[in-house]
């Protein structure tokens, strides 16, 4: 019989990680960690715009990607804000010789 309640039964609960996911980075996290040296002189073997290539890649896995941020001067409906700075005395001095 279908469910008309809109109600979810039975599944996993909001925020439990999922085990199968999990067990599967673990593993090939211990892959990459045992072949690093493997992995770095394969890339080291590489042509040079190939090994940029491959460096760019691994990037995306680890350097969050930036987004673009588009900016329209002529929308009067945006506020701009003034941006205050407080020059502050350092907490110790240094020595100058």
């Amino acid at each position: 019989m279908a469910n008309l309640t809109g109600k979810k039964f039975g599944g996993r609960k909001k925020g439990t990680p999922n085990k199968v996911t999990d067990k599967v980075r673990s593993q090939f996290e211990k892959l990459l960690s045992k072949n690093l040296k493997t992995l770095q002189d394969d890339i080291e073997a590489l042509e040079p715009k190939d090994r940029i290539k491959v460096m760019l890649e691994l990037a995306k896995f680890v350097v969050p990607q930036i987004k673009a941020l588009e900016v329209d001067f002529n929308d009067t409906t945006q506020e701009v804000k003034p941006i205050e700075i407080k020059i502050i005395e350092p907490i110790y001095k240094t020595e100058t010789k």
